[in-house]
């Protein structure tokens, strides 16, 4: 029986009613229901975009880590950090010995689990801001990262080549004057042509292009295909300053025989490198690891947190929304308490004027939600579009901040439901 009043015409045709006197509501009322709204559009367009943001960022993050390689265990001097002045690295750190080829080959000979060691140095700031990179008609290349590898780069790093070859022990145990080059340098100095067999001019030395990497793309802002690789004797060469330098000037990177054993890897190498670098026991290790996995699983939280407290800014926008909801409602009552009254008069109950204040007060904040999704959407297209950001506000978020939004008209609009269906019909039909 319930059911079938439930769907009766009668209370079909009275709820099409109320969301007809809603609308009608919110247009006769516009700049007000604007100003009223603006809460509830800057709170749900504010969750829209950070949630753009920070799944953006991550995937970001996940594809600029992916292209290392999700086994990928480095060994630094430094522990890894994000930005700042290397004034701020810990007195321990800079304390810590350098590491060296020795420390490289000991890995490479006793390390029965690891597939590739590849020691490795690249120019700092300041020295890849001087750097000149040329072809021999003078064309210059835009900053590129320079850096000497060993044979071992290509695996340890998930490269493969494009075109020709790479670096053999023989390139590196002679020294001879050879590189690779990316995808950028190659638009850049041999456009149209097969750079392979061609020179360019490292601080004006020449220097025999013998292979070009696969293209990588951008990554996090910056390209990962703006490189030049010389064997790293060849480097120790050309740049002494930065191989007798006082910073992080040396970094192994290694990667397991097989992806299940990169953790046993990491063991095995440490012990290695603690041997090798003469520890004991009861001091800490003098080297610091970086892995693709646990950088990530830290990018992530930070992007966490800063998404945690984005969230509680556009909370407390959504609250200051509801509260104007519910003020506009109170004040829409007061100003229609005369229609309520004629309304009892011709037979609507409590309940009919609660329903019909309530559907006012949800349209209201179902209009902002919309118009928050759509501010949100907005913000992400542009950021994607004009920064080459991956901004995408999953399916999930856009619920979720309509959900939010019909919530608060829900629960804001409740008490001026209630006080209107409240209202005696006697002293509401004496109202002027």
């Amino acid at each position: 029986m319930l059911e079938a009043v439930r769907n009766s015409p009668v209370v079909h045709a009275m709820g099409k009613e109320n969301m007809l006197f809603a609308f009608r509501a919110i247009i006769s009322q516009k700049l007000r229901s604007f100003l009223t709204l603006l809460g509830i559009v800057a709170g749900v367009a504010t969750v829209i975009a950070m949630v753009s943001f920070v799944a953006g960022f991550n995937e970001a993050i996940t594809g600029a880590f992916s292209t290392f390689g999700t086994t990928l265990v480095q060994f630094q001097k430094y522990d890894p950090r994000f930005g700042g002045p290397p004034e701020l690295i810990p007195e321990e750190q800079r304390h810590r010995r350098d590491l060296t080829l020795e420390d490289a080959a000991a890995l490479k000979r006793l390390a029965t689990l690891a597939a590739a060691v590849s020691p490795e140095r690249y120019l700092d700031a300041a020295a890849t801001a001087t750097a000149s990179v040329k072809n021999r008609q003078g064309a210059e290349a835009n900053g590129p990262q320079v850096g000497g590898v060993s044979p071992d780069y290509l695996q340890a790093n998930n490269s493969t080549l494009e075109d020709g070859r790479f670096f053999t022990d023989t390139d590196l145990s002679h020294g001879s004057h050879t590189c690779v080059i990316g995808y950028d340098l190659v638009k850049a100095l041999f456009p149209g042509r097969d750079p392979v067999g061609r020179e360019v001019l490292l601080q004006g030395v020449p220097m025999n292009i013998i292979g070009v990497l696969e293209k990588k793309g951008s990554q996090m802002g910056g390209s990962a295909d703006n490189i030049l690789l010389v064997p790293l004797t060849v480097f120790d060469e050309l740049f002494p300053q930065i191989k007798n330098g006082s910073g992080d000037t040396l970094h192994i990177a290694t990667v397991p025989r097989d992806a299940k054993l990169v953790h046993e890897m990491q063991d095995q190498e440490v012990v290695i490198l603690r041997q090798h670098r003469g520890l004991k026991s009861h001091q800490p290790n003098d080297f610091a690891i970086f892995t693709s996995e646990e950088t990530l699983q830290t990018f992530q939280q930070v992007t966490g947190s800063v998404a945690a407290a984005m969230i509680f800014i556009a909370a407390i926008a959504l609250l200051v929304g509801g509260v104007g909801i519910m003020n506009i409602m109170l004040v829409s009552v007061t100003e229609r308490t005369r229609e309520i009254g004629i309304r009892k008069a011709l037979g609507a109950t409590r309940k009919d004027i609660a329903a019909q204040f309530l559907v006012e007060a949800v349209a209201l904040t179902g209009v902002g939600g919309a118009l928050g999704i759509a501010a949100g959407f907005g913000v992400a297209f542009f950021v994607r579009f004009a920064f080459d950001f991956p901004a995408a506000a999953p399916l999930w978020s856009v619920v979720l901040g309509f959900g939010i939004s019909t919530a608060i008209g829900l629960g804001f609009g409740l008490w001026p439901a209630m006080k209107a269906a409240r209202q005696d019909p006697i002293e509401a039909l004496r109202y002027e």
